[in-house]
């Protein structure tokens, strides 16, 4: 992992136990409980192992004012702070000094609703789209409780195999489909979502459910109250069924119960960290499913098991009440095996809250399903389509060029800069995230390699942490420069790990992207497509990726082992 300068690279360096020498930045871990004082030694220590040439005069002078800034600091009160503690800071994803574009169209035109009829066996209907399912509802062909009551019984009856599921919410799930089914007698029908059942990343809070994290010290966790994207979701009827897997603290797809399977090849994890998402929404064991991206955690997984998975603008959706990682990176999204689902879904969710302050005010979901109203001017980076090696790569990007042309898109090629800058930032805000958690030592109980860069990077100083942020402007400005003549830039790499993909980037700049499958690879895994959009265009997207699974038709395939 590339950090941005040598002391950030001795504080990760440090959390190798290779050394156990002072480094910048940990000057207030080494003081003596209640002394708080900063000796000669260990600032010339650490300006030693930071290469800086400082007299002892010097360090003896810096050493007399770190102390005075150390007793400040015990102002901070750090007992009182959680992971839930708010910040007034918020980043904004609109480039200083570049025009902001303009909103996208309000209009919100689905498809017209398809005159489907209730299969002979319910569960036939597992892999429908939303839409399909609600027509059921809605004709009262299918009540929501039959309809909750087949995907508890698939998420039962699969879950040995893709442990996927991290606590079951039945009792919520049966008293919620009691209510739409009512409602929807008394013909007080709310929409689309109104009875179908759907399941969230264990990351975000609901009542009377463990919220676990995928950490083991975590295992009697519980929030008194549903996250705000849970709220939404009940305003508008929908069902919560489970609680779905996350890796160990948001990282990968390994968790406190082992690893999260791959329903289109089990012997591969589900990637991560919206693994279960990803997973049980593969497999059809709910209508939809929510999942949050920091660094690629949406995207990733849908990649892996082969659904559409959409992470919006930074601030289009309330954070409240889902655990923080990247404070300014933290994104909240539907994870969908059709891609007008994810418009749906988006359209419910998105908005100010009032509690998550880096939501943007007055921003129109828009989406039109009418043919052919997609983007069509796409951007691409030629290096990695030119350059790759890998077999099952070079296939991937073929199809994905084909289907460009197919689809009457032309092709652009744009540079953007790359880096791992977005996980050194994220790193360095999840540690002060789960800092509460690190101080108490439950980090001992972590079953991964997590608290690893955790711990690190609380050795990272707060000037490289802002030195950072300035960087991360200036390239805000040249990915807005690189994709003024586009409508979206497409990337290809079947990983979003920050050696083979670019897309990083579009994360550390907050803008929205999609994941769409794209064949399968020889493993038999399914391989896929993303594309980057420009703020809060997500509908464009949506409809892009609603044109390419309606060319390829790879939307109707099922994983064997759990088809219906």
């Amino acid at each position: 992992m590339a950090v941005p300068n040598r002391r950030a690279f001795l504080a990760f360096f440090a959390s190798t136990g290779l050394t156990s020498t002072l480094l910048p930045g940990v000057l207030w871990a080494q003081m003596q409980p209640g002394t708080k004082r900063v000796t000669l030694e260990m600032v010339r220590e650490s300006a030693r192992l930071a290469g800086l040439a400082w007299t002892d005069e010097e360090c003896q002078d810096l050493a007399d004012s770190l102390s005075s800034l150390a007793r400040g600091a015990e102002g901070i009160d750090k007992k009182t702070l959680t992971n839930a503690s708010p910040l007034p800071i918020h980043f904004d994803p609109h480039p200083a000094g570049v025009p902001r574009a303009p909103l996208p169209d309000a209009a919100f035109r689905l498809e017209p609703a398809p005159a489907v009829r209730r299969p002979q066996t319910l569960e036939t209907t597992a892999f429908w789209p939303v839409s399909h399912l609600a027509h059921l509802v809605r004709t009262r062909q299918v009540t929501s409780l039959e309809l909750t009551m087949m995907y508890l019984g698939r998420l039962k009856r699969y879950n040995g195999q893709l442990n996927c599921v991290a606590a079951l919410t039945e009792e919520r799930a049966r008293a919620e489909a009691a209510a739409a089914d009512k409602e929807i007698a008394s013909g007080n029908y709310r929409g689309v979502l109104h009875g179908i059942p759907y399941g969230v990343k264990d990351i975000i809070a609901a009542k009377g459910s463990p919220t676990r994290w995928g950490a083991p010290p975590l295992e009697q966790q519980t929030f008194d109250d549903d996250a705000t994207v849970v709220e939404r979701l009940h305003a508008a009827g929908a069902v919560l069924v489970a609680k779905l897997t996350t890796g160990e603290l948001a990282f990968g797809d390994q968790w406190a119960g082992g690893r999260t399977n791959n329903p289109w090849n089990l012997s591969e994890g589900s990637s991560g960290s919206s693994a279960g998402p990803g997973a049980a929404t593969a497999a059809g064991l709910v209508g939809f499913a929510i999942g949050t991206d920091t660094g690629g955690s949406i995207l990733s997984p849908s990649v892996r098991c082969g659904i559409v998975g959409l992470r919006p603008t930074f601030g289009r959706v309330s954070r409240h009440g889902v655990m923080a990682a990247g404070t300014t990176l933290d994104k909240i999204g539907p994870m969908c095996r059709h891609a007008q689902d994810c418009a749906i879904v988006l359209r419910a969710i998105a908005g100010s809250d009032n509690r998550d302050l880096a939501v943007a005010r007055d921003v129109p979901v828009g989406f039109d399903a009418a043919k052919g109203r997609y983007p069509k001017r796409i951007g691409f980076v030629p290096s990695m389509i030119e350059a790759e090696k890998d077999a099952d790569q070079r296939a991937n990007n073929a199809r994905a060029l084909e289907m460009l042309t197919r689809l009457g898109c032309t092709t652009h090629a744009v540079s953007l800069p790359g880096g791992d800058l977005s996980y050194f930032i994220e790193y360095v805000e999840r540690a002060a995230a789960f800092d509460s958690l690190t101080t108490a030592g439950l980090y001992k109980g972590l079953r991964t390699r997590t608290s690893r860069y955790v711990r690190a990077c609380q050795l990272v100083t707060a000037v490289d942490y802002l030195q950072a942020n300035r960087r991360r402007a200036v390239i805000m400005q040249e990915v807005a420069q690189a994709m003024s003549g586009v409508d979206a830039v497409m990337f290809t790499s079947l990983t979003l790990d920050s050696r083979t993909s670019l897309n990083p980037v579009m994360s550390l700049t907050g803008h929205p992207s999609i994941s769409v499958p794209n064949g399968f690879q020889q493993n038999g895994s399914p391989a896929g497509v993303m594309f980057s959009g420009h703020l809060y265009h997500e509908g464009e997207l949506i409809a892009l990726a609603r044109a390419w699974q309606d060319a390829t038709g790879q939307a109707q395939k099922q994983p064997p082992l759990f088809g219906v």
